[in-house]
């Protein structure tokens, strides 16, 4: 992604959201260009400013988290990445929004740097935000559930690629574990989401994790 990455943030908090802002614009790549205090404000400031990252507080009046990533990602044809904003890492509410759509979650108590890491890795969205703690997730709450159709249809290359997406690996890093280029990994990456029926990287590894193709560990 190149230019200003634009964010919206979605707190009940007034102290979060000024502390959010004042890290945010002060980096020269980021921009605050909306906030909001209801899981409902939030969809409608994210459909009204089209930002390209939403951090969005797990639990929130009107509607949570949750709900407000779906709505989102069934109104907007190209949606932004939400980041979900949490106090507990291991709380189910973190996993079930990953399963609705977000890109990725981040501690209240983390440092700024990690914030400012987080919004532009997942605006890249060329790597998984916190690999370990999604695989912990998964092993704390993904669902048994038979494997899919997909499995079965992903190539040996392809399988491959997955399973090294979901160790959190960028693209440039596979194409050198791999021996390949950049671009044929972005070509294998593509060919994943369109078989898994998934929207970004994170949502093809909580697919695999839930259908038994990759297991926690």
């Amino acid at each position: 992604m190149s230019g200003t990455v634009r964010v919206v943030v979605a707190d009940d908090e007034r102290m979060v959201r000024t502390a959010l802002r004042v890290i945010i614009d002060a980096e020269p790549d980021l921009e605050v260009v909306g906030e909001a205090t209801t899981g409902a404000e939030a969809v409608a400031v994210v459909c009204d400013r089209l930002p390209d990252v939403v951090l969005m507080d797990v639990r929130m009046p009107e509607i949570d988290g949750i709900r407000a990533t779906e709505q989102i990602l069934a109104t907007l044809a190209a949606p932004p990445r939400i980041v979900v904003v949490t106090t507990f890492e291991n709380d189910s509410y973190v996993y079930d929004a990953l399963r609705a759509g977000a890109s990725g979650f981040l501690l209240k108590r983390a440092a700024a740097e990690e914030l400012i890491q987080a919004v532009r890795l997942v605006a890249r969205s060329d790597s998984l935000l916190f690999p370990a703690k999604v695989r912990e997730l998964a092993a704390r709450h993904a669902p048994e559930q038979a494997a899919p159709a997909w499995t079965a249809r992903l190539t040996e290359r392809e399988a491959q690629v997955l399973r090294l997406m979901a160790t959190g690996l960028t693209n440039a890093e596979i194409a050198d574990r791999m021996g390949v280029g950049p671009a044929t990994v972005k070509t294998h990456v593509a060919s994943v989401l369109a078989k898994t029926g998934t929207r970004d990287r994170t949502q093809a590894v909580i697919a695999a994790y839930e259908s038994g193709f990759v297991r926690p560990r």
